[in-house]
């Protein structure tokens, strides 16, 4: 085994990647306003500029009243935003990087810490929040056209724009989650049902209509998380029969490549097999993937996020993994918040080098 291995080039459909890193997407909530800034252009150009592969930004709401919880999270619209995402396209590019935008809606969330509030009730396929308790706005059918739209409005701008292709986040209890999960989809119509393979419905088109906009050679990545945020040994599908119900009607719908979210990338997803959940998507659908989850680090995320720091470790699991063709790209999401160099120094080997991450690290973008 070896690490050169990761560093191969990887090409689909339009996309051209030098390596198989990806940067995982994450919060920075560093936007006043919505409106991304200087600084966040910059710290993503370092990232490029480290050797990153594929850089996916944190997510960024689409045109929905109720989109986000937070003003400082990026918005996907209005002149002044998409101005500034055009400049931090721009600088990633210059620094001969790839990068996509990570389209998001939050649906019924909890109000920020912040105070702030958007100026409609949080939306969702049934109003629930993930307790099953009615929070915000049932979306009613208008409601739901008009969210599809959006993400397909934003993925106009994000070809528009001159990104080189585009994330839908699918995953961790938000508004396309939220569709698919039982406990906050108690709808009625096509929307809803009894099986996970009905409850994908609303995501399905909205790839569909994502896939109307950008045409077939733009790349589209779905997000999606078996674990729910409060509920992270949950599994939405509970067999691989299940997992093939769910995700497969997203791959005939036009995904590319499935992100495959997990606390700990080195997991198995099921019992009888070793396969993560990357490694059933791929078997499953026979689509590109990413794995991610605590890669390169000691610690899982969730204990990072609760204050506990993670040093590097090795990646000798992940490397096996990869050479079986158990998936196709790795997403790297502490490691490189905190070292913008940490796939440049992880491929010239000075792993001494290697910034853990510290909790300290969330609020900066260095």
């Amino acid at each position: 085994m070896s690490i050169q291995s990761l560093f191969a080039p990887f090409e689909l459909k339009n996309l051209r990647l030098a390596n198989r890193f990806v940067m995982a997407p994450m919060t920075r909530s560093q936007s006043p306003n919505g409106v991304p800034s200087a600084e966040v252009a910059a710290y993503y150009r370092r990232r490029a500029a480290g050797g990153t592969g594929l850089i996916i930004t944190e997510g960024t709401v689409v045109d929905r009243p109720a989109s986000s919880n937070d003003a400082q999270v990026p918005k996907f619209y209005g002149e002044a935003a998409l101005k500034s995402w055009s400049h931090v396209v721009g600088e990633v590019h210059a620094a001969h990087g790839v990068i996509a935008p990570q389209l998001w809606h939050m649906g019924v969330v909890a109000p920020h810490k912040s105070g702030w509030l958007p100026p409609a009730p949080f939306e969702g396929p049934s109003g629930l929040n993930k307790d099953g308790v009615l929070t915000g706005h049932p979306m009613t059918t208008g409601d739901v056209e008009a969210a599809i739209d959006a993400f397909a409005t934003a993925a106009g701008h994000a070809k528009r724009l001159g990104f080189d292709c585009l994330e839908l986040h699918g995953a961790h209890g938000y508004l396309i989650d939220q569709f698919f999960w039982s406990v906050t989809n108690r709808r009625q119509d096509r929307f809803g049902g009894a099986s996970l393979s009905e409850r994908t419905r609303f995501a399905a088109d909205i790839v569909r209509a994502v896939r109307r906009v950008v045409g077939e050679d733009f790349v589209i990545i779905l997000r999606l998380s078996q674990w729910k945020q409060g509920a992270y040994d949950f599994k939405l599908a509970a067999s691989p029969e299940e997992m093939a119900a769910w995700l497969q009607p997203l791959a005939d719908a036009g995904v590319d490549i499935f992100h495959c979210s997990q606390r700990r990338f080195w997991e198995p997803e099921f019992a009888g097999s070793d396969l993560n959940f990357a490694g059933w998507a791929k078997k499953l659908t026979g689509k590109a993937t990413i794995t991610v989850g605590s890669v390169g680090l000691s610690g899982d995320f969730i204990s990072g996020f609760q204050g506990e720091s993670s040093r590097p470790s090795g990646v000798d699991a992940l490397i096996e993994r990869f050479e079986r063709g158990e998936f196709d790209l790795v997403g790297i999401g502490r490691a490189l918040l905190s070292d913008a160099q940490w796939i440049t120094k992880l491929k010239s080997g000075d792993h001494a080098a290697m910034r853990g991450f510290k909790p300290e690290d969330l609020a900066t973008l260095s």
